[in-house]
């Protein structure tokens, strides 16, 4: 029977959190025989894969392992290459999906033909420590816009179904990309194509979870704004990225946050986005500064 539903998982090194991600996914109420699972290993060098083929080995659920070491975007285009069914689902290896995550995922896409590609909700459950609590809600406020139109912020692949027909007609993603950044460039490229983007109500608990620390978030998006120094095809207006601009962000998502949880402490958050966002603009310098003397020899 053709797969309704591909699952794709790109990994390494998730040793700690696999097991949870895969329980969720073979724990769908979606028919399991609708349903493969696609894996692309960025060559772990812990017991991820030992511990994935365990919890799979006793399920009804097909999948196959393909390996990697050429970044993200040839990792989910390998996905993408080999998926049998009308959608893809990406899952995280750190990720923990609703036990009806799927078959809502697929119900709304099979009643609006026109959407490429839907995100899922992050529930708004507290992390580990209070950072990862504040960057939990600073995420899920960022996913309560219309992507048809803010095209600043993006979907990310966690969470998300895509149509295959859609991901296809938008060229794929780009597999010169090696970090952060191919998902933005495939929303792009799918919005480019004429078809729409859109988020469902179904939730999904996402890596900020898990203890985490200024440095890690620290190192996160100074890593992304070394990225976005480097692809000229990113949507990305500068100054929505300065510190000023973080604040004001985190300002307004602390009271959309404070409405549904009703936790003080979403008033920090104007602070983190700060915090962020002087990462984010000294990764972009150290990266255009990278990118021209690259240039110049």
């Amino acid at each position: 029977m053709k797969p309704k539903v591909t699952v794709g998982i790109c990994v390494r090194n998730c040793e700690d959190y696999i097991k949870e991600a895969i329980d969720s996914i073979i724990n769908q109420d979606f028919p399991c025989e609708l349903v493969e699972l696609i894996v692309v290993d960025g060559y772990s060098e812990d017991r991820t894969l030992p511990i994935l083929k365990a919890s799979l080995e006793r399920t009804c659920l097909k999948y196959r392992i393909f390996h990697e070491n050429e970044g993200l975007g040839r990792a989910r285009q390998i996905v993408v290459d080999n998926a049998d069914g009308d959608y893809i689902v990406w899952v995280d290896g750190d990720m923990v999906l609703s036990k009806d995550f799927i078959s809502k995922q697929v119900e709304f896409m099979d009643h609006n033909s026109g959407v490429g590609i839907a995100k899922g909700k992050i529930e708004l459950t507290p992390g580990a420590n209070w950072i990862g609590t504040l960057e939990i809600y600073a995420r899920a406020a960022s996913k309560m816009v219309d992507f048809n139109y803010d095209l600043q912020e993006t979907m990310g692949t966690s969470g998300c179904i895509y149509r295959v027909k859609a991901i296809k007609q938008g060229g794929g993603f780009d597999e010169n990309i090696k970090g952060y950044g191919e998902d933005f460039d495939a929303e792009c490229k799918i919005r480019d194509a004429g078809w729409l983007l859109s988020t469902t109500n179904v939730q999904y608990l996402d890596y900020e979870r898990h203890r985490i620390s200024w440095k890690d978030i620290w190192r996160r998006y100074f890593l992304r704004g070394y990225a976005g120094a480097h692809e000229k095809k990113w949507r990305i207006t500068l100054y929505t990225m300065l510190p000023p601009a973080g604040f004001l962000a985190g300002l307004l998502h602390s009271l959309t946050i404070y409405k549904l949880t009703c936790r003080k402490i979403v008033f920090l958050m104007p602070l983190q986005q700060t915090f962020k966002m002087f990462a984010w603009c000294l990764g972009y310098i150290h990266g255009r500064e990278s990118y021209l003397f690259r240039s110049e020899t």
